[in-house]
């Protein structure tokens, strides 16, 4: 890691240990990445309008367009020509959701930062719960999922398996049953903004940043409208950025499960050595060699595609290139007080 990196890292560590006093009347910044959800923007600022309007806070509205390829660009231009509190981030090309979510906090203002899907499954109500909690201290409150009956049985079941998985291996704990909807403190979203990192596991950076966190539960509706944008292959290899980031755990597995091998493999070259001795027969069979080779060269590949998954990352952060790359800002003037 270059020094630049760790100059970074030990910015985001000093910035965890300030403090800051709330504002009496706060600018709270509302993140809300966008991937072709034309439909979705509609019923979205119908939500949001009536519970960020009658607020005892100043807002701004801050959207991040994923390179869509509907009419989502289009809306999102004429809701910050009609609405002052409209920011609206456009990306050159799609660049995926974390590094959506990485331009939304680069470009919030507010002294608290609101991370909230247009689905509508985040209720938009509990922004003035999470508010709440903010002003009596508390650096992070996140929505937490008691509710998942929307959510397919497949879905609920892996979710779970992989938030246990992951709490397992990894030394940052993710709360179960959290996504991203969530507010943090200022200096909970310039720590997160230091870190260096181009492969972002955006759940895993908030909670690798730390500071004091309460939930809020909620039951989880279902998608207003459009339809999902995460498939089965796209949520595996999301899993997989996961805990690649955050845990070495799968490299040094594979250092017991060579212990292992060798082991067997000493007891099975035993058995052929006595079976020789007695019986003279010094060729167990070709089926035993085809299986044994069989065995032996998947745990090998295996072993390498874990070991390729790591090299993978580090090819990518030493190339240094740039999370996104903006195509234009609109409303970059919505207020900040």
């Amino acid at each position: 890691m270059g020094d630049g990196a760790i100059d970074r890292i030990e910015e985001a560590q000093s910035v965890a240990r300030k403090a800051r006093p709330r504002p009496a009347r706060p600018l709270i910044s509302v993140v809300a990445p966008c991937f072709n959800e034309a439909d979705a923007l509609g019923p979205f600022m119908a939500a949001m309008t009536p519970v960020l309007g009658g607020a005892d806070f100043e807002y701004e509205l801050v959207f991040v367009d994923d390179g869509s390829t509907d009419g989502t660009r289009d809306k999102l231009e004429h809701l910050a020509a009609q609405n002052s509190h409209v920011k609206v981030v456009i990306f050159s090309r799609n660049f995926g959701k974390e590094a959506a979510l990485t331009a939304g906090l680069d470009h919030a203002k507010g002294d608290a930062v609101v991370v909230i899907d247009t689905d509508l499954q985040d209720p938009p109500e509990l922004i003035r719960d999470f508010v709440a909690k903010w002003r009596e201290g508390v650096d992070v409150v996140y929505g937490k999922r008691e509710d998942r009956a929307t959510d397919t049985a497949a879905k609920r079941m892996t979710a779970e398996g992989f938030y246990q998985f992951f709490n397992r291996i990894s030394a940052v704990k993710i709360p179960e049953n959290t996504g991203d909807f969530r507010l943090m403190d200022r200096r909970v979203v310039d720590a997160i903004k230091a870190l260096p990192e181009r492969s972002r596991f955006m759940k895993g950076l908030f909670a690798w940043a730390g500071f004091s966190s309460a939930a809020v539960p909620y039951a989880r509706p279902a998608r207003a409208a459009g339809s999902t944008k995460f498939n089965l292959w796209k949520l595996w290899n999301f899993a997989i950025d996961g805990i690649v980031s955050f845990s070495t755990a799968p490299l040094r597995v594979w250092s017991y499960i060579g212990a292992v091998v060798a082991f067997f493999s000493f007891l099975y070259a035993s058995f052929i050595i006595m079976l020789t001795v007695i019986t003279g027969v010094d060729v167990p069979g070709y089926a035993s060699l085809i299986v044994l080779i069989l065995f032996f060269g998947s745990v090998q590949m295996i072993s390498v595609g874990v070991l390729g998954e790591y090299i993978s990352r580090l090819f990518i952060e030493v190339k240094r290139r740039p999370i996104y790359i903006v195509d234009d800002v609109i409303g970059e003037d919505a207020p900040s007080q």
